[in-house]
């Protein structure tokens, strides 16, 4: 999500039905998130008929998965969905925040590379725009299938200093069998909930006559999801222990200034993060530091989310999004969460979510050349201990040290 500071959009649209005094979930059939859609423009649906598994998929905003379902149509939509803003048929001018679980971005967000301030502009809210063909326009569908559909679509980006680059974007999004689902997670399935998964294999290429240099300004694949916060989730977000002489900083943690103390922990082998949507910060995680895997987990609704992403090795570069004339524009995140909240005391906020996002490395083009970035996301539903089975054998952490280190507790559950 967007760093910086500043006073605030100049229109947003608050989740429908929610409240700046409650953010417990406001819930919405998959089919009522479907509905919706499809009275002003179309979402498709990826289904696995045989345990009713299914994604909500919308080729006119960028092809990004809205939403997902263990249960078919009738179960419970994960994701955050920005239902005022989706049926109002509105455009907004800075960024349309329809919501989505898994939707493609470009980086550098900020600095002398930035692809969302024009050049010579402030870093400053105000002058902040998201791209048109990453938030407001289609991609071209190539190949649909009952799991999969493939889209691809080419447009032009200007950076801060005045570069510009002839883009194509091919993105193939794919709903996940669960045999796949538990072997990536190197699990057996016995007993272990309901489950939903699927992932963005997403490619950018070089399409100009000249290659991409770090004196013009490399760009990045840069994929995230939005997922509905509460009032009991955290984030949890594995790294690899080491000195910070040996691997740097365990995380990133002042893109909005210091995140309040009883907000985050940080571990030898795990940061947590609380994720309620009443205050924005944001954490980074470089690849040094990062195990290409995120998760969070909601105690009222007992779900637990885990993101896998591909990762090259700890060497890798990657672009610097931080809103500021940078010394280093490539040593930054392969890994970033965001909490949402009120851009100022007493401000309006985009919507009671949180993001996981993932990036691609920072690399120098030739014409004709690609690179590609792979993000997974899974929601599994079930018991407190089987979750908590699962979340120690994947993110390392326990559910309850999740919470309850990050100033949450437990309860009340249902």
């Amino acid at each position: 999500m967007e760093s910086g500071s500043g006073t605030g959009f100049s229109k947003v649209s608050p989740q429908h039905s929610s409240s700046t005094e409650s953010n417990e979930p406001v819930e919405s059939s998959f089919g009522d998130v479907v509905d919706l859609v499809n009275r002003r423009s179309e979402a498709l649906v990826l289904a696995n008929g045989r345990n009713r598994a299914s994604i909500a998929v919308w080729p006119a905003m960028q092809g990004r998965v809205l939403c997902s379902s263990p249960e078919g149509m009738d179960g419970r939509a994960f994701g955050w969905v920005n239902h005022e803003l989706i049926s109002s048929g509105e455009r907004l001018k800075q960024v349309n925040a329809v919501g989505g679980e898994d939707r493609i971005w470009l980086g550098p967000e900020g600095g002398q590379f930035s692809l969302f301030f024009a050049p010579g502009v402030p870093f400053h809210l105000d002058h902040w725009n998201t791209p048109a063909p990453l938030d407001t326009e289609p991609f071209e569908i190539v190949d649909l299938r009952d799991d999969r559909v493939l889209f691809t679509r080419s447009f032009e980006v200007l950076n801060y200093s005045g570069s510009k680059f002839q883009v194509r974007i091919n993105r193939q999004v794919r709903l996940l069998k669960e045999e796949a689902i538990w072997a990536g997670l190197k699990l057996n399935r016995k007993g272990r909930g309901k489950v939903v998964g699927f992932e963005s294999d997403n490619e950018l290429s070089n399409l100009g006559s000249t290659a991409w240099s770090k004196e013009s300004g490399l760009i990045s694949l840069w994929v995230l999801g939005q997922f509905q916060a509460t009032s009991r989730t955290s984030i949890i977000l594995p790294i690899r222990p080491g000195s910070v002489a040996e691997l740097g900083v365990a995380v990133t943690s002042d893109y909005f200034g210091a995140v309040p103390e009883e907000r985050i922990s940080v571990r030898a082998d795990s940061v947590l993060f609380r994720a309620d949507g009443n205050c924005r910060s944001k954490l980074g995680l470089s690849s040094r530091r990062s195990r290409g895997m995120l998760g969070s987990y909601d105690a009222i609704t007992r779900v637990l989310t885990i993101v896998q992403f591909s990762q090259s090795d700890e060497d890798a570069e990657y672009v610097n999004s931080a809103w500021r004339l940078q010394e280093e524009p490539y040593r930054g995140d392969v890994a970033n969460c965001y909490n949402d909240g009120p851009s100022y005391p007493g401000g309006s906020q985009l919507g009671k979510f949180y993001e996981l996002e993932s990036s691609s490395p920072a690399i120098e083009l030739k014409p004709g050349g690609s690179v590609s970035h792979v993000q997974r996301t899974i929601h599994l539903s079930g018991s407190e201990d089987e979750l908590d089975q699962v979340s120690m054998a994947t993110l390392g952490v326990h559910l309850e040290d999740a919470l309850t280190l990050t100033g949450l507790s437990a309860e009340p559950r249902r």
